[in-house]
């Protein structure tokens, strides 16, 4: 019997996603991805992709009982998809941040092992706001938060747990040349974050694998903020980081 794990990453092609796949491939175990975009990178033979569009809930449908029929049953679902905000932006948030991820976990909730783990990435903005993000972004993260714990409470029962990572802003493939050129805002993250340093997409895969992992058996609803601990500082201490800034007045 194949006792290899299998992880489903639903999201593999792009960001931290990718970064994850990466780190998948090279700490063994089975590997099937979903994602919308070819795949030209080689990540090793046991990593396999499935080209399916969220929102096609037939395809999707089929799409996940092929690769459990051909994979096998799994030991770990990760989810990080989002919308890329192509036509009506809230309704495509919301069905791909939310109905999309409930239509996976409800999908596969009998093809688990008798133990597994389901990651879903949440966001800052589910309890923040982002004004570079639109509002179908907030909501969705917000109820991706509040999905993970009621996916907690009912499927703890049959060993599986269920939690969310909330990631900070993080250099990845997709930015690094930005961050490369855009010196002044990378010194301004550097300055403000308390580790004084960018995270990074490499950064987050290893804590969301440290929840696939049995090292987390334990852990279950719960929300796991990886930013460096800028959301520890008050807005208040932020500004007075800004350049000129006048100092505050109490009263």
């Amino acid at each position: 019997m194949d006792s290899a794990p299998h992880s489903l990453v639903v999201g593999g092609t792009r960001g931290i996603g990718r970064a994850f796949v990466r780190h998948l491939a090279q700490t063994g175990g089975k590997v099937s991805v979903i994602g919308r975009r070819e795949v030209t990178e080689s990540f090793g033979a046991n990593v396999r992709f499935w080209r399916v569009d969220l929102l096609a809930e037939k395809k999707l449908a089929s799409a996940l009982a092929e690769i459990v029929r051909a994979q096998g049953k799994l030991d770990n679902l990760v989810c990080f998809q989002r919308s890329k905000g192509e036509g009506k932006r809230w309704v495509e948030e919301i069905a791909t941040t939310l109905t999309a991820t409930k239509q996976i976990v409800d999908a596969l909730t009998e093809h688990f092992n008798k133990s597994g783990s389901i990651v879903l990435i949440s966001s800052a903005a589910a309890n923040l706001v982002c004004d570079e993000q639109p509002a179908g972004y907030h909501v969705a993260k917000a109820g991706i938060n509040q999905l993970a714990r009621y996916y907690a409470a009912t499927l703890g029962p049959r060993g599986i747990r269920v939690n969310t990572v909330s990631p900070g802003t993080v250099i990845k493939d997709e930015n690094r040349e930005y961050y490369q050129k855009q010196r002044r805002k990378l010194a301004a993250f550097t300055r403000n974050i308390p580790l004084r340093r960018m995270g990074t997409a490499e950064e987050i895969a290893g804590v969301v694998a440290f929840l696939c992992s049995p090292a987390a058996g334990f852990i279950t609803g719960q929300n796991l903020l990886v930013d460096g601990g800028i959301s520890l500082l008050s807005q208040e201490t932020l500004l007075q980081k800004l350049p000129r800034c006048p100092p505050p007045i109490y009263i």
